[in-house]
């Protein structure tokens, strides 16, 4: 029988399922894979920092973007390994809560980082004259600051109302982490209000970003074919593959996560998880390897280290 418990609720994250038994050995590659997200996007910050030539505003934005990826692997992190390496699966609600609270938020920021780096290209391509003068340093300041306000700001309430509500004796989540819809879902009431504000905010920011990082290359594209030079046309368009990657391997795993948590009663849970693993583990790994190769400065500046040591 299902039954309300407004003490102190406890909830039961779900890893892999079928393969308990290999969750020692899982651990090792999403080990890997977290120091790898560390060391990588930990050396891009540390490059841009020590490079003056790298101090530039598209350099600016990439560091945020490493700041977030940062952000989001931390958030995962806790609960990843104690299901792997401890076979800890429950977890409070206090801590479900902060936990869904900043995999969101880092979320948001990420989307729009990589926003403000599409209007970067518009700028950089559509206006390169002006560049230095429009994305000045008081303005990309004003940028990040702007995105960590209304990341923050929208997401504060979403914990707050889960909290005060009931949840039932089946406490079961389908993900190695906390997220919004599924701790939602195992309410013992109507979760009416707080299912319109959830879409509320992932449309208001997920889906605005990415209609604006859409009309921001329609916009490149706009300019780049009025390029009388085809060699100057490559390269422009060449300045966009590191940030096109970055949107790709942002947002498909998302838009596959959300199809399956509204339309996919057919998914097995093994899709869902693994889905759910490629949106927040993959990115962070991959946007300083994809930076690293297509950014001469920082690639030469990585060269010079390792050569030297």
């Amino acid at each position: 029988m299902a039954h309300s418990n407004h003490s102190s609720p406890s909830f039961f994250l779900t890893g892999l399922p079928g393969i308990e038994a290999g969750y020692v050995w899982i651990s090792i590659p999403l080990c890997i894979v977290y120091i790898a997200s560390l060391s990588g996007n930990g050396l891009v910050l540390w490059v841009v920092k020590s490079e003056p030539s790298l101090h530039q505003p598209m350099y600016y934005f990439l560091s945020m973007l490493a700041v977030m990826d940062l952000g989001l692997s931390a958030s995962t992190l806790p609960t990843m390994l104690t299901i792997y390496m401890m076979g800890v699966r429950e977890v409070t609600l206090d801590m479900c809560l902060a936990q869904l609270f900043f995999i969101h938020t880092f979320s948001v920021m990420e989307s729009s980082v990589l926003l403000t780096m599409a209007f970067d290209r518009v700028v950089a391509i559509s206006s390169p004259l002006r560049y230095g003068t429009i994305l000045t340093n008081p303005r990309i300041a004003s940028l990040g600051l702007a995105i960590v306000v209304r990341s923050i700001g929208l997401h504060i309430p979403a914990p707050i109302m889960l909290k005060k509500l009931p949840y039932c004796q089946k406490r079961q989540l389908s993900h190695s982490y906390c997220l919004h819809p599924d701790v939602m879902k195992l309410a013992c009431a109507d979760t009416h209000i707080n299912s319109v504000y959830g879409l509320f905010v992932v449309l208001s920011t997920l889906g605005v970003d990415s209609v604006l990082i859409v009309l921001s290359y329609g916009l490149i594209l706009h300019t780049v074919v009025s390029i009388a030079s085809k060699t100057e046309r490559l390269k422009a368009l060449n300045t966009c593959v590191s940030h096109i990657c970055s949107v790709l391997l942002f947002y498909t795993p998302m838009i596959g996560l959300s199809m399956i948590h509204r339309f996919g009663k057919w998914a097995s849970p093994c899709s869902r998880v693994l889905l759910s693993y490629l949106h927040f583990l993959i990115p962070p790994v991959l946007n300083p390897v994809v930076y690293t190769i297509k950014t001469k400065q920082i690639r030469l500046r990585i060269l010079r280290i390792f050569r030297s040591g």
